[in-house]
């Protein structure tokens, strides 16, 4: 049964930080390479951030410097580490595999930045 299961968000102030973690199961992970998605309302689902399982990394250019992706093979975990968030970083977060994705999305994790 896959499960990914996103964990860690909630309301803070712009120029606040937040780390998100990601707890994979059921699909592969040390040679899966890994993503965080968002999506803000009305808006569709988006990459942000992408490591491959070699632990090279990517971003969109709206987050560049300021959110770091990072994984745990052994834990098969994946983090964000997200600071200096802003208003417009508000989304519900999710991770998913990228090279084996999941069909099923998980709950994703709420992040809030207030002005």
């Amino acid at each position: 049964q896959v499960q990914l299961v996103e964990s860690g968000g909630g309301l803070v102030q712009a120029g606040g930080s937040l780390r998100l973690s990601c707890v994979v199961s059921g699909i592969p992970f040390g040679g899966n390479a890994m993503g965080w998605y968002r999506q803000a309302p009305g808006k569709q689902r988006e990459l942000v951030a992408g490591i491959t399982g070699d632990g090279i990394t990517g971003y969109v250019e709206s987050v560049k410097g300021r959110f770091t992706i990072s994984r745990d093979n052994v834990e098969k975990t994946v983090y964000l580490q997200m600071n200096s968030l802003k208003p417009e970083d508000t989304a519900v977060y999710y991770c998913n595999g990228r090279t084996y994705p999941s069909r099923t999305w998980g709950q994703g994790t709420q992040v809030t930045v207030s002005s």
